[in-house]
């Protein structure tokens, strides 16, 4: 069975939004091991929406050396309002998202590894098909900008690791607690 992988920026406030206006200060070595290594075990991604079409605006064009692995994988997005999706090997997930990604769970393969896309995390948690949150939380007071948790159902987690980074930035790793 496959695991649903999410890693997000996210700053003390809990604002994940536009990460690239906050996070970069404390981006180093040791984040980019860590984020390397949450993708190292997934063979297919997951987005919402909106990262989609932020990802899917960079990436085709990137000459960065990531960017063979973001074009190559294959990708998995969610939206009710997408007609379409162009970013090569990317297929469109809508009507019953749930379940068509519980489905995709039993396939074999290996982890499906998500960013971003906020609202598809707490989606996911709630209907208990995320198998770890890993945060990487910054030491920063963002202010303003779209939250990771509203208001909801409580979702019981169990810390499965934790790391401080030089920069100040912890990474968390939690799951769903039995």
């Amino acid at each position: 069975m496959r695991k649903i992988v999410s890693g997000l920026f996210i700053s003390l406030d809990g604002v994940v939004e536009a990460p690239n206006t906050w996070h970069f200060p404390y981006f180093d070595e040791e984040m980019g091991g860590a984020v390397q290594a949450m993708t190292a075990g997934g063979d297919a991604m997951l987005f919402g929406r909106r990262t989609y079409e932020e990802m899917a605006a960079y990436w085709p064009t990137s000459t960065d050396d990531f960017a063979e692995y973001m074009n190559g994988s294959p990708k998995y997005v969610v939206s009710n309002t997408l007609t379409s999706v162009d970013w090569q090997n990317s297929t469109l997930v809508s009507g019953d998202a749930m379940k068509e990604l519980a489905r995709l769970k039993e396939e074999p393969g290996g982890n499906i590894s998500m960013t971003g896309s906020g609202t598809l995390v707490r989606g996911l948690l709630r209907e208990g098909l995320l198998d770890e949150l890993h945060l990487l939380v910054h030491p920063i007071l963002v202010g303003s900008g779209r939250r990771l948790f509203d208001d909801g159902p409580q979702v019981p987690l169990r810390l499965a690791d934790s790391q401080t980074f030089g920069s100040g930035v912890l990474h968390l790793t939690y799951e769903r607690a039995a």
